[in-house]
């Protein structure tokens, strides 16, 4: 299989790591939206939400999780921030491995992009 951020995720490839565990990797987005943007991913391959199964719903609360926790840790907690879980085409979904956004620094309008 070729997968971006599973060549990532082994280490295959570089990446400005934010957060590591044995099931989750964080790291700094190449081309950030905002001061902070942060792609929160599995190491386990998933190729979409519509891939995901029942058994990944730990995984799935683990990634929120360490988003929040990186959040924290980034100081956007008191300002606040966004989650973005991004499926399909029109979402500008490119990599093809289930990832959450973390971004924040700045203030972020609604309704996005």
């Amino acid at each position: 299989m070729d997968c971006l951020f599973c060549d990532i995720a082994s280490g295959r490839l570089a990446s400005k790591k934010a957060y590591e565990d044995d099931d989750i990797l964080a790291f700094h987005d190449i081309n950030p939206q905002a001061p902070v943007h942060v792609l929160v991913i599995p190491k386990k391959h998933v190729a979409s939400l519509l891939d995901l199964a029942p058994e990944d719903d730990a995984l799935v609360g683990a990634l929120v999780r360490t988003a929040r926790d990186l959040a924290h840790r980034l100081g956007l907690s008191e300002r606040g921030f966004r989650l973005v879980l991004n499926c399909g085409a029109d979402a500008g979904y490119s990599v093809f491995h289930v990832h959450l956004h973390l971004i924040g620094g700045r203030a972020l309008g609604w309704p996005p992009g």
